[in-house]
This record gives C-alpha cells, sequence and structure tokens, in this order.
C-alpha cells in the first residue's frame, strides 16, 4: 500500500473513532434524559459501521467483505456484552442495540474492553447514587435478593417478569451513560482520539 493509501486509510479509521465518540456521547444524553436509546439512533449507526468497515477494508487493500465479517463479528459480540442482562430484565434493548453500534465500528477487541471499563464505570455509579440517595442497606439487601433470584429461578422470562414488577421501587441506572463513559476512556487511553 502506497503512502497517500496508508494516509488515507489511517484519516479514515480516525473519523471513525471520532464518530463511534460522538454517537456514544448523545446515545448516553438521550438515555440519561428518557431512559431508552432510540432505535432511529441505533440501528443507522449498526448499518453504517458494515458500510463503513467495507469500504475502510477497500482503501487498506483488502477484500470488502472482510471488513464486513470483523464488523458482523463487532456488532455481534457488541449485542452480546449486555444481552444476558437484558434477557432478565435487568436493561432495556437500546443498551444492548447502543453496544452493537459501537462495535459494528471499532470491531470485537474494543468494544470487548470498552465493555470492561463501562461495567467498572457502572458499578461505581451505582454504588456512588445509592450511598447518595442513602439506601445503602435497602439496595445492598436488594443486590442478594436479585442474585439468589438468578441462581434458582434461571428461567430469563421469569426473570424479565419479576424484574419488571420490581422496576418502580428500585433506583435506575440509565446504562448507556456508563457505556458511553467506557467506550470513550478506553478509546481516549489507546490513542483512537488523538
Amino acid at each position: 500500500m502506497d503512502t497517500l493509501s496508508t494516509n488515507l486509510a489511517e484519516n479514515w479509521q480516525q473519523y471513525g473513532y471520532w464518530i463511534v465518540a460522538v454517537f456514544a456521547v448523545v446515545a448516553a444524553y438521550i438515555d440519561g434524559k428518557e431512559l431508552r436509546v432510540p432505535n432511529k439512533l441505533t440501528f443507522p449507526m449498526i448499518i453504517a459501521g458494515w458500510v463503513f468497515s467495507m469500504i475502510l477494508w477497500e482503501i487498506q487493500g483488502d477484500a470488502w467483505y472482510n471488513g464486513l465479517m470483523w464488523s458482523l463479528a463487532g456488532t455481534f459480540i457488541g449485542g452480546m456484552t449486555l444481552l444476558p442482562f437484558y434477557a432478565i430484565g435487568g436493561m432495556g434493548a437500546g443498551d444492548v442495540k447502543m453496544m452493537a453500534g459501537i462495535g459494528a465500528w471499532v470491531h470485537v477487541a474494543c468494544i470487548v474492553n470498552s465493555f470492561l471499563v463501562g461495567a467498572i464505570v457502572g458499578g461505581i455509579i451505582a454504588v456512588a447514587m445509592v450511598l447518595h440517595a442513602g439506601e445503602w442497606r435497602k439496595h445492598y439487601n436488594q443486590f442478594f435478593y436479585i442474585f439468589n433470584e438468578i441462581v434458582t429461578v434461571k428461567d430469563p422470562e421469569k426473570l424479565s417478569e419479576i424484574a419488571g414488577e420490581r422496576k418502580s421501587s428500585m433506583r435506575l441506572l440509565p446504562y448507556g451513560i456508563p457505556m458511553a463513559i467506557g467506550t470513550l476512556m478506553y478509546m481516549g487511553w489507546n490513542g483512537m482520539l488523538a
């Protein structure tokens, strides 16, 4: 690949990282405000990630279908990071699709690491919310009650039903926020937003 193609590919990839950053911030803002991440934001992000990856691979001199393959893998893994929590009623489908959309652009390794950082951030935010509200004992007991349900009930449909009934008594964390923070922190730490 000549110097011009290399520069074009690097610039193209850098634009992609910034698109992901903007998407994450917008999705987190909407989730914080409305407790949902809308399909009109997530579905176009997923499809655009597939197209972006095909073009990026072509620019790099590789076959477009390799880019699509990596993008599809990132989409799948991104969605799978949160799907179990959605299945038992622990979060909304928009959060799952948000991670699938990010995965479509940044692929497998980045989405897994972004999820891990986001999960840590989410845990810290959740503890801070509970401490700030002075509801430590209630949520501490509720955590073990929910954990026991997961271990004993095991049926995702029943768990989702139980979670739906309990939702009004819980302090809700719009999970798009920690996932966005985790993505931005991981990308920033690795110089992807330089």
